[in-house]
């Protein structure tokens, strides 16, 4: 974990240039071939990093890759809530159940097959049953929009991520904190818990309402970049206030600000979500590879064949136990629930967060922060590879891939774009 940091500019150039270009070219190839983008983004950082050419270390950032990571992830969520609607009562239920089910059920087998299987401690263990709870919103968004999921269920899988994985990371930084020595116990975890999700809900709500109203005074112009500048601005300032009074808030609240944004009708909010959806997905082409870089086969092989089994214990039993519990008597066809208990891929939060405590955790002198990030990263490129790989067609063998629209429908759409528009401007 300790590696030396180069800090000379030529060697940051290159640093955010192959990161850059490795991103690109991964989204070129999965644009050639439909194969999922986000399995070769995984694929490029591992080219790239330590694992590979060594081209990318990311702890050549320093202290700044927190800043980074946080900022990007941020973008990330925030254009996840501004897509986040679930106008169907099923979706909501679902959802509604899949966290309680998951929280009940897949917390506690987590920590059992982490330490029973991988070998952590009960203490390491417990911090990554936390971590690997949520599914990730950046890799299962990417994936509902490729494989053209019939509703509901590309909302219950994106609702699902953006809903837990704020959860699962302040509970495993409260957690992590409890390790270490920094809470007084279970009792102030809970308060801490509550602290955190709330005020970062009720900070996220307050900035939304403000972006909107700041946004709504606006003039319509299309040829200004205002409207965006402005919504970076009030989400990179919303975020790392959270982030200084009540660490790991800022997650929830990037949520509930683009939902807040989102639900609130906007002049022209076409046109910004368009933006913040191209600024998100080139969020995402950087962190895959970024995070990616930091695997290192020398932390993964000592975890041995306890490792995998620890994964493939949470990808075939775990989630399918919980999801089938979630859905039993919810108006969901069989077809719709296999897909829902085999989908469930982590993503950069779950990297980001497992590479802050692994460094946390080794500059404490703890024993284990390898084995903790090794088993993150296995569970990561196990899901995103098997479970990425498989899901498109899975879904068209149970029917439940939405007919491509034909041409002239979609220059009806386009149409139609073209004439609300214009309605606007007149």
């Amino acid at each position: 974990m300790n590696l030396p940091i180069t800090d000379a500019p030529e060697r940051l150039e290159l640093f955010w240039a192959v990161t850059i270009f490795a991103g690109a070219l991964a989204q070129l190839v999965a644009v050639l071939t439909s194969l999922p983008a986000v399995v070769l983004l995984l694929s490029a950082g591992l080219v790239i990093g330590r694992s590979g050419l060594g081209l990318v270390n990311p702890f050549q950032l320093g202290s700044g890759l927190e800043t980074v990571v946080g900022l990007l992830v941020s973008l990330v969520l925030f254009d996840g809530g501004l897509k986040l609607n679930l106008p169907q009562q099923v979706a909501r239920l679902a959802v509604l159940r899949i966290v309680l089910a998951r929280l009940l059920l897949a917390l506690p087998c987590g920590l059992l097959a982490a330490h029973w299987l991988a070998g952590l401690n009960w203490p390491l263990a417990a911090v990554f049953s936390a971590i690997v709870l949520g599914t990730g919103p950046t890799v299962v968004t990417p994936l509902v929009q490729q494989m053209r999921l019939a509703p509901p269920l590309g909302e219950v899988l994106e609702g699902e991520g953006l809903v837990l994985e704020p959860f699962a990371a302040v509970l495993a930084l409260l957690l992590l904190e409890l390790v270490l020595g920094g809470l007084g116990g279970w009792k102030q975890l809970g308060i801490d818990l509550v602290i955190r999700l709330g005020g970062g809900v009720v900070i996220g709500i307050l900035s939304g309402l403000l972006l909107s109203e700041l946004l709504r005074r606006l003039p319509v112009d299309p040829n200004s970049g205002l409207r965006l500048q402005l919504t970076l601005g009030v989400l990179f300032l919303m975020f790392t206030g959270c982030e200084v009074l009540l660490p790991e808030s800022g997650l929830p609240a990037s949520v509930a600000a683009g939902w807040m944004v989102g639900r609130r009708d906007q002049v022209d909010s076409a046109q910004l979500e368009t933006l913040i959806r191209q600024l998100a997905q080139l969020a995402v082409s950087i962190l895959f590879p970024l995070l990616a870089a930091d695997v290192s086969w020398a932390e993964l092989s000592p975890l041995g064949f306890g490792g995998v089994a620890c994964v493939l214990a949470l990808m075939l039993v775990v989630r399918p136990l919980a999801m089938g519990i979630a859905t039993a008597g919810l108006s969901l066809s069989l077809p719709q629930k296999v897909l829902l208990a085999w989908l469930a891929p982590r993503g950069i939060v779950t990297a980001a967060v497992a590479s802050l405590f692994a460094l946390r955790l080794d500059e404490a002198g703890v024993p284990g922060a390898g084995q903790l990030q090794g088993l993150v990263f296995l569970t990561i490129l196990m899901t995103v590879g098997i479970q990425g790989l498989t899901a498109a067609p899975l879904a068209k063998l149970l029917g439940l891939v939405r007919p491509a629209p034909s041409e002239d429908e979609q220059n009806g759409e386009e149409s139609l774009g073209s004439g609300g528009e214009a309605a606007l401007k007149a």
